[in-house]
């Protein structure tokens, strides 16, 4: 598994821990088993592959800040692209089944419900990066799964990693009023269900290709934002956004992430906005 030591790397790895013996692969040492990986050096990805001969790879690995991306595109496409692609490389020399995590923002979000065949159409780096690597990934590897996902709440498992909620509560406690906006529809996942169902599909030998995850209804995130105040006891410090931000990097409007073709093979069932919200507080639900 690599990327293991992100946010939304660690959720997954608590969730194969249930079902698989893991290695992690990350840039630097973790103290669990596994190898240093940085996936921008393709000899250091041959490397840890020699290492451990995995089966199944999860590369949750990236470079997800969106705006970072638009700042530092040469580097965006060193992580996102490149370092997906010596993955993929490397899986097919090792015949390792591959899982890339993906993202909502490979749309321009200017349609209400995206399907997996729905051709993609980036507005930002971050968003072309993923696209570009998807493309690469799925042709390196028959067996390779893309799993797209709008938008993954949670609280960090530890320090130093990109959590949304975090970032929230951290400014809210501070007495900060947070201008979210009102234009930005998404289906989030939390962390935790977005694990179990990565693993699941991972460990289905005859499924491949593109699934979206996400929750079965839509939110913006300034209405996202009330709920998650209004839980954490911070009601009244969110605020409407009603224009981009200048000199942030593009966002789509509409990233609601149809979860069909993902009802026909798992057997999680999809939860609703609520349920995504509850489990963030709840991890064991």
């Amino acid at each position: 598994m690599i990327g293991s030591r992100g946010f939304l790397g660690s959720y997954a790895a608590q969730a194969a821990r249930q079902e698989f013996e893991i290695s992690e692969g990350n840039r630097s040492p973790t103290g669990q088993p596994g190898v240093v990986i940085d996936v921008r050096d393709e000899d250091s990805v041959k490397a840890g592959f020699q290492a451990v001969h995995p089966d199944l790879v999860l590369l949750c690995s990236a470079m997800s800040d969106i705006d970072r991306c638009e700042q530092f595109p040469d580097e965006a496409k060193a992580v996102n692209l490149h370092g997906a692609e010596h993955v993929a490389h490397a899986c097919a020399r090792g015949n390792a089944r591959l899982m890339f995590i993906s993202t909502g923002a490979v749309f321009d979000g200017r349609k209400h419900g995206y399907t997996e065949e729905d051709p993609v159409c980036p507005v930002s780096v971050y968003g072309e990066t993923k696209a570009m690597a998807e493309k690469s990934v799925l042709a390196l590897g028959s067996s390779a799964i893309v799993v797209r996902i709008a938008l993954a709440i949670g609280f960090a498992s530890h320090a130093g990693t990109n959590s949304l909620l975090d970032g929230l509560k951290k400014k809210w406690a501070s007495g900060q009023v947070v201008a979210l906006p009102v234009n930005e529809q998404r289906n989030p996942i939390d962390a935790v269900t977005a694990g179990r169902c990565m693993f699941e599909l991972l460990g289905k030998k005859d499924t491949c290709g593109i699934f979206h995850l996400g929750c079965a209804d839509p939110i913006t995130r300034y209405d996202l934002g009330l709920k998650l105040a209004s839980r954490m006891g911070y009601p009244g410090q969110v605020e409407p956004q009603w224009a981009p931000i200048p000199g942030r990097a593009p966002r789509g409007p509409d990233h609601y992430l149809l979860t069909d073709k993902l009802r026909t093979v798992s057997a999680i069932p999809i939860p609703t906005c609520e349920q995504v919200i509850e489990r963030c507080f709840n991890v064991s639900a």
